[in-house]
């Protein structure tokens, strides 16, 4: 019993998750597009609003996880890659339970001036979207084509622990195809992150 409890403390003490994602399919369509969330502008958009002639791409993510922190170039690249391709890019902020701490609003407007993003970085209400699409980490990304099927899901890249080690570009290549018209050579990837921090 006591081991049994250890291990339970364990799971639940652990922020960084490494998994086969399990949340919509691919060729599922975009979930809730039509919720309003407050951008860091402090306007309300919807991702249906932020889609682009080529797509939409929106990734869970916030300001205080270190692989957040970590993959921060790489974000500023790829959401920059996906801009040019006409593909629209939306950052979202499921950290519920840390808005009156790292992820509150505030905090949210200064990261997005420091990273000088330049695309939609929203405030997920109550989890709403996150539930959604079933995400649970910082970051995670989905792609989504012009009909706003998802095509793609998963991590920017195959070593999200080191930059200088990456070996394959998923989400790089996935737009490259989504473009061309074809489907990614790899749909879905392992995503690798700090866990969304829901209210309990």
């Amino acid at each position: 019993m006591k081991k049994h409890i250890f291990f339970l403390l364990l799971a639940a003490a652990a922020t960084v998750s490494f998994r086969l994602p399990a949340f919509i399919d691919i060729g599922a369509k975009l979930p809730k597009g039509d919720v309003k969330m407050k951008d860091v502008s402090g306007k309300e958009v919807s991702m249906n609003e932020a889609k682009k002639a080529n797509g939409l791409l929106v990734m869970f993510s916030c300001n205080t996880c270190p692989y957040v922190a970590r993959n921060q170039d790489r974000t500023r690249a790829i959401c920059q890659f996906a801009q040019k391709n006409n593909i629209g890019v939306m950052l979202i902020n499921s950290n519920e339970a840390a808005r009156s701490a790292g992820d509150s609003y505030e905090a949210m407007q200064a990261y997005a001036r420091q990273q000088s993003y330049n695309w939609l970085y929203v405030v997920d209400k109550d989890n709403q979207v996150a539930d959604a699409f079933n995400a649970d980490r910082t970051p995670e990304c989905y792609l989504f084509n012009k009909e706003l099927i998802l095509v793609y899901k998963g991590a920017i890249d195959d070593n999200p622990g080191s930059a200088g080690d990456v070996k394959e570009k998923y989400l790089h290549a996935a737009i490259q195809a989504m473009v061309a018209g074809k489907p990614a050579p790899v749909p879905s990837t392992a995503s690798v992150g700090c866990g969304i921090k829901r209210k309990m």
